[in-house]
């Protein structure tokens, strides 16, 4: 191995390698217990971002410790044609390069455009899967517009039709202007801008007097076709079933009462626009009122508009503005500003818009999936409050709009006959194609993408291999943000049509921001090429600051330090690599013997590896992958490096050979143990080092996953070695503290607490001394204090060091002053908590016994320190 670590060249080829040895395929062992997970399949748009590699990490860590468990793991990649998103970025790049718009192409030439596009950002996509090393079977890869899947999701359309699930209706629809296409409710977002309240004045046709009124769009007024007052409204009782006159239109509408108004909200008085408003639509429902829609798809006005037809939505309403000024009908203009709600795609503000589409009847299919989150065949959230924003979701879901006026995408499964009218519905055309022509609008994204985890496995074919095998998957990991786009109809469309939950459990992770807390975006030039981080840093810091750098549903932040510091943990896994290699003399994996293992430097070493295989699988388990990082890093740097290392020195370095083969058996073992349980996270650094390590197998990506071996836990070995290191560390400290060089012999006179701890002491003197470096050593339970010493406290007992030659004697004092006010500082703090009923009463027993130990404990050492003290006052 190279002295230093170089990602670049452990990383290369690498991949290419596992792909070459098939070690990412699953076994297909009918005897063991499979585990899939489907890929959330990243639109063909562009290039991954960093939310990606996040996203996929997590999946891989997943997978490749369960492969390493021995399950039968499936990892089924794939991508999404995403429907609007990838249709606007080829008619921009038809319109920047060629000029072209798809309507010049027409519908069959632009598709083959659009499948170009697809083709080179697929390839793309899977170049940077491959860099962050994501071990997927791309023999199983798909695409939401494959034909596999494609008759998937017109089975599914044709099943829903005829349930009477899917139905086409005229209603008020999200629409987006810019795209022309219609919108679902989650595909809105608001935000605040600056508008005003119109109050307009609609005179009485009997010419008894005016209702006043208040709108912030007065260019629909166009489209009014009644005036509401709530039924129980005093005020206007002797209105109902009169008509007032439409300002500039000069047509009669009725004064309507309906229960929606809301008569405490401005005059109480509401225009009813039923072609251009949700709730309007619903009222004109009711009362049997024309719907008048004014606008083209494009949001400017169409020839119902009249003098106006032909203005952008804003021309339009400046026009109106001024001539209801000019005939007096603007009574005032209140400016505010208000939430408005855009496209999510092209920012456009949405037009709700009276339009005839397809839509999902939801009511039964959330009712399922609400009822199935009390069965045993639920999907377990994590963490698991996120379940309530899907139950939430569930009971207010309103029917799903799913026709898009698209070119790119499923287009819908039915035919209108050319002179009928008739509508069909099926998998294939009608027989005599010629006479129908099939609807031109294709499908929402997410209604393929819904069918996903069955559809991929095969599905409608139930007797599938894959889907017969691995569905229902076990874990999909996804980002909070689309827990209702996605997560929650993938639950509905599974029920209804596997009757099985699509996955066991949901992990849900957050965003990634910069490190101010900001979304990162292109408008704030903020954003991170995560293959920018890896060409850096390499793909296992980049995967080692994502797996650790927050908590399950919590957003992290991007700190370049952060990955400065995941690639100095690297370094030190690496250089502490080197050391064994340099130090296992040739050793073989055969030749590794822990029978006889009896130091208490390698018997800790034993039992703090298995304590870390416990809490890193617990945690896995949990997916709380932070947890599992820190313990892990505090077994690697601390235990492993900081100490094992060191120690195994002693060992190596002498002339017992029995015990230098023990102690390289145990360094062998605990440094393939100890790559095995990082391999998730960093799979190229780990396997680069087992390659070079005795082993066993071809791979570290098929070795088997550390599990717990009781025989190699010696509690009491590890009590003493822990006692031993406080000891080392106090003297340590005291160095350090007061420029003490640790090549400068000093005396050391240790009391040790209990016999036990002195023989250890007595047993190990060989690491003291290497340590420790003392001039003298005296070690007893009751040792006579040297005067003038500074006073030292370990785990297990106290330490004198004689000042003469050692430190200056004033300062001495200070110290111990500061150390004084400490230990009683935690004797008050203690005796609170103890004199606290409502503590002592109900906390655990546990708990409170180990408050009473630690108050005897400061109680020791406050009064040790008070004696010090008082010696070197009356000594100085």
């Amino acid at each position: 191995m190279p002295k230093k670590y170089n990602p670049n060249e452990v990383e290369r080829g690498r991949y290419d390698q596992w792909l070459d040895e098939i070690v990412f395929e699953p076994n297909g062992d009918a005897s063991v217990e499979p585990y899939s997970v489907v890929i959330p399949p990243p639109n063909v748009t562009g290039k991954l971002h960093l939310g990606h590699a996040w996203d996929v990490t997590l999946q891989d860590m997943i997978v490749r410790q369960k492969r390493m468990q021995g399950y039968d793991t499936l990892w089924l990649p794939g991508m999404d044609h995403a429907g609007i998103a990838t249709q606007a970025k080829v008619e921009e790049k038809l319109r920047k390069e060629e000029n072209l718009s798809r309507y010049d192409l027409g519908r069959e030439k632009f598709i083959d455009k659009t499948w170009e596009w697809k083709e080179e950002y697929a390839q793309t996509i899977r170049n940077q899967w491959a860099k962050m090393g994501i071990s997927v079977d791309y023999n199983r890869e798909r695409f939401t517009l494959d034909d596999g899947l494609s008759e998937a999701v017109r089975k599914v359309f044709v099943t829903l039709y005829e349930k009477g699930l899917i139905y086409r209706g005229e209603y008020i629809i999200n629409w987006d202007p810019v795209f022309q296409t219609a919108l679902s409710d989650i595909e809105v977002v608001y935000k605040d801008d600056k508008g005003a309240f119109y109050h307009l004045e609609y005179p009485l046709a009997d010419g008894s007097g005016s209702l006043r009124l208040a709108t912030t769009r007065p260019e629909t007024l166009l489209g009014d076709t009644a005036v509401a007052v709530h039924p129980d409204d005093e005020r206007y009782q002797d209105y109902i079933g009169k008509t007032v006159i439409l300002p500039i239109v000069g047509r009669e509408i009725p004064v309507i009462s309906d229960d929606y108004v809301d008569r405490d909200f401005g005059t109480g008085v509401v225009k009813i626009t039923p072609a251009h408003d949700p709730n309007d639509f619903a009222v004109g429902n009711r009362h049997n009122l024309e719907r008048i829609n004014v606008m083209n798809d494009d949001g400017t006005m169409n020839e119902n508009a009249g003098k106006y037809q032909g203005m952008t939505r804003d021309e339009c309403r400046q026009a109106i503005v001024e001539d209801l000024k000019a005939d007096g009908s603007l009574v005032d203009i209140e400016e505010i500003v208000h939430s408005v709600g855009h496209s999510e795609r092209s920012d456009a503000v949405v037009e709700p818009r009276l339009s005839t589409q397809w839509f999902v009847k939801m009511a039964p299919l959330a009712k399922q999936a609400l009822d199935n989150q009390n069965t045993e065949n639920r999907v377990d959230f994590y963490p698991p409050r996120f379940e309530q924003t899907f139950v939430s979701w569930m009971k207010n879901v309103h029917d799903w709009v799913i026709s898009r006026q698209l070119w790119w995408g499923h287009q819908i499964p039915a035919w209108y006959h050319k002179e009928s009218g008739e509508v069909y519905v099926g998998m294939e055309a009608p027989e005599d194609e010629e006479n129908w022509v099939q609807d031109p609008d294709v499908l929402d994204t997410w209604f393929s993408s819904a069918l996903w985890p069955f559809s991929t496995m095969g599905w409608p074919d139930e007797e599938a291999s894959d889907y017969k095998r691995y569905f229902p998957t076990d874990t999909l990991v996804t980002g909070y943000d689309i827990i209702f786009f996605w997560v929650s109809r993938m639950i509905f469309q599974s029920l209804e049509f596997t009757g099985e939950r699509p996955f066991k459990n949901v992990l849900i992770h957050g965003l990634i921001r910069d490190s101010q807390g900001r979304k990162m975006s292109k408008s704030l030039g903020n954003g991170v090429d995560p293959m920018d981080v890896v060409d850096q840093y390499g793909a296992d810091a980049l995967r080692w600051f994502l797996a650790t750098g927050s908590t399950p549903g919590q957003d992290i932040r991007y700190y370049p330090e952060k990955l400065e510091a995941a690639w100095n943990f690297i370094n030190k896994i690496w250089n502490a690599s080197r050391y064994a290699l340099m130090n296992l003399d040739g050793m073989t994996y055969d030749d590794i013997d822990l029978s006889n293992v009896t130091s208490i430097v390698d018997q800790w070493i034993l039992t703090r590896l298995n304590e870390t295989i416990a809490k890193v699988t617990d945690r896995f388990d949990a997916f709380e992958f932070g947890e599992a990082g820190r313990a892990l890093y505090h077994f690697i740097w601390n235990d492993f490096c900081d100490w094992y290392i060191e120690m195994s020195k002693e060992v190596l370095q002498g002339d017992d050979e029995d015990a230098k083969h023990t102690t390289r058996s145990v360094l062998s073992y605990v440094l393939e143990q100890m790559l095995a349980l990082l391999h998730p996270i960093m799979p190229f650094v780990t396997e680069e080092i087992w390659q070079h390590i005795p082993h066993q197998g071809n791979s570290i990506v098929t070795a088997k996953y550390p599990e717990v071996e009781e025989s190699q836990i010696h509690q009491e070995a590890a009590r003493h070695m822990e006692a031993l290191i406080s000891f080392i560390r106090s003297i340590r400290t005291a160095r350090n503290e007061n420029n003490v060089a640790p090549s400068k012999p000093i005396a050391i006179h240790v009391k040790a607490n209990s016999q036990e701890i002195l023989t250890m002491l007595e047993e190990n003197k060989e690491y003291i001394n290497r340590f420790a470096n003392p001039s003298e050593l005296k070690m007893a339970l009751d040792t006579e204090i040297p005067d003038q010493a500074m006073t030292l406290f370990f785990s297990d007992g106290e330490i004198y060091l004689p000042l003469a030659g050692f430190i200056d004697i004033d300062e001495e004092i200070q110290r111990l002053e500061a150390e004084l006010a400490k230990w009683a500082s935690e004797v008050e703090r203690v005796d609170k908590k103890l004199a606290n009923q409502g503590f002592v009463n109900n906390a655990p027993a546990d708990l409170v016994e180990k408050e009473r130990q630690k108050g005897q404990d400061y109680q020791q050492k406050y009064q040790a320190t008070k004696e010090r003290l008082a010696d070197l006052k009356a000594t100085n």
